[in-house]
């Protein structure tokens, strides 16, 4: 039992690595208790108990802002968002449990096999982890190393290899190597698990591309990301609605003489633009002649009933290219929702113990169909990624049609001062996955420009208003991961695998 607690004190240790605090070093060595507590233990089954313990204080402490959420809705009382937060760590502990178990049921014989083990089974829990149904691939491990605001560490252009899942790998590798130095002084086993670190990383800095191929920002047209601070409390209420549309009109300014794309947050506006013109013709009228609008709104899902009245059925979380014409240039829809923000799973079960979705309304929202690119003539083309989707290591461009940046139009104002560094984190890294620039516009920050490296080049600190004006970064050719996706990390899992099963059949 002593060692439960020790487990889960560590896992919430660990979570201090990710934004806001950033204190990495300790997520490495409390990860490095965790594989000391882990090859402690005499049954398949305690392993898992210490990964899932250790996954509770991880997520618990890391996932804190859920809470915030319920503090902005009526239909439940604020105190059910800590029984949200402990819910949901529970549930996204069992893969951290997975992996140590799976690791000590075959590496526990050497404690170096067991690192190798571990770090390929945690790059298939975090894949896993998004992937299956009810996914949640918040805080992968790797978002330790994009935690503060101008961090560009060492491993990060690994991540242009093996994508995100295959940096948490890296990290834990290195956690290993911590625990191997205090407990089993091999120098070849310390040597080997630094040194895949340090070979992927300088595989990664192999491919980046020469800074003087990048068009001067001079060539580059220009944007003006928009944050108008709107309290969440605030977005919503029809008394509010002017003073709102008010802040997006002075923050967008008066028209200029060299044509500008405009971004506006998620949701930005309350009415259903597509479905009326005077709202459209108000937005349409704050823009240049060749200035573009991105801006995120609701799309109503209308069908006809058997007595043929037309009834709303449903909504998509959507975002819409415009320009001053009043014309729909596009439309994205939001491809993966929030489970109880935006939708209700197993609605009638929930409903009856009391619970309801977060976003206000009663039509839940449904799925767009995937990655897709809009095309915004005189500016190139974007790729839609709507507030939390951007979490979706590979799951972010379409690859028949790859964009010239992404846009992540967000609404983080539920979230408190821990949700919207953590959010900005992983957008970072999926910048640095796909080799492409990343514009973030959101209600209250942080609203950021992000190059294809993944360096935050502006951005405008949370519950401040203003704008960002700037040349809209170059994008870098497409990375390896760009090109064949989590086929790479999962197969870095095999090589990891492979070398400890080599290792454990070498005579000693």
């Amino acid at each position: 039992m002593r060692a439960l607690f020790v487990a889960f004190a560590a896992g919430a240790v660990s979570a201090t690595g990710f934004a806001p605090l950033g204190l990495w070093p300790l997520t490495l060595a409390a990860f490095a208790l965790l594989i000391a507590l882990t090859l402690n233990v005499e049954r398949m089954r305690s392993a898992f108990a210490m990964g899932w313990v250790f996954g509770l204080g991880h997520f618990g402490l890391g996932l804190n802002w859920i809470a915030t959420a319920f503090t902005y809705q009526a239909a439940m009382p604020a105190w059910l968002g800590w029984v949200g937060v402990f819910i949901t760590a529970a549930y996204v502990a069992l893969f951290p449990g997975l992996a140590t178990a799976l690791a000590w049921r075959v590496g526990k014989a050497m404690p170096v096999t067991f690192v190798l083990l571990f770090g390929a089974t945690w790059i298939l829990a975090e894949y896993l982890r998004a992937t299956i149904p009810l996914n949640f691939p918040w805080n992968p491990l790797a978002a330790i190393t994009v935690a503060s605001m101008d961090s560009e560490a060492l491993l990060t252009p690994a991540t242009r290899i093996i994508g995100t899942y295959g940096l948490s790998g890296l990290l834990i590798l290195l956690s290993g190597a911590i625990f191997l130095i205090f407990r089993d002084r091999r120098w070849s086993a310390l040597a080997m698990l630094v040194g895949i670190p340090a070979i992927v990383s300088l595989a990664g800095f192999v491919t980046l591309p020469n800074s003087t191929t990048q068009s001067p920002d001079a060539d580059r047209p220009l944007i003006r990301v928009i944050q108008p601070n709107i309290d969440q409390s605030e977005k919503w209420d029809p008394a509010f609605a002017a003073r709102n549309f008010a802040r997006l009109t002075e923050t967008t300014g008066q028209t200029g003489d060299a044509p500008r794309l405009i971004f506006w947050p998620e949701a930005a506006v309350p009415e259903f633009i597509e479905d009326e013109p005077l709202a459209r013709f108000r937005i349409a009228s704050l823009l240049g002649p060749d200035d573009i609008l991105l801006l995120g709104a609701t799309k109503l899902i209308v069908e006809t009933g058997e007595d043929g009245r037309r009834r709303a059925v449903g909504a998509r979380n959507s975002l819409y290219a415009m320009n001053a014409e009043a014309e729909m240039l596009g439309r994205y829809d939001k491809a993966n929702l929030v489970h109880f923000g935006e939708y209700l799973p197993l609605r009638g079960f929930f409903e009856a113990v009391g619970m309801s979705r977060l976003a206000p309304g009663d039509l839940d929202f449904w799925p767009g169909p995937g990655p897709q690119t809009l095309e915004l003539p005189g500016f190139g083309s974007v790729g839609g990624q709507i507030c939390y989707e951007i979490i979706f290591s590979g799951r972010t461009v379409d690859p028949g049609n790859r964009p010239d940046f992404l846009f992540n139009p967000s609404n983080d104002a539920w979230f408190g001062t821990w949700g919207p560094p953590q959010h900005l984190a992983q957008a970072r890294l999926r910048a640095m996955e796909e080799g492409l620039p990343v514009i973030r516009s959101t209600p209250t920050g942080i609203s950021a420009v992000i190059d294809a490296g993944g360096r935050v080049v502006e951005h405008l600190p949370y519950l401040e208003a203003g704008t960002i004006d700037a040349a809209l970064p170059a994008a870098d050719a497409p990375t390896v991961f760009a090109r064949y996706g989590n086929i790479i990390p999962l197969i870095f899992a095999l090589l990891l695998a492979g070398l400890a099963f080599a290792l454990m059949r070498r005579p000693r």
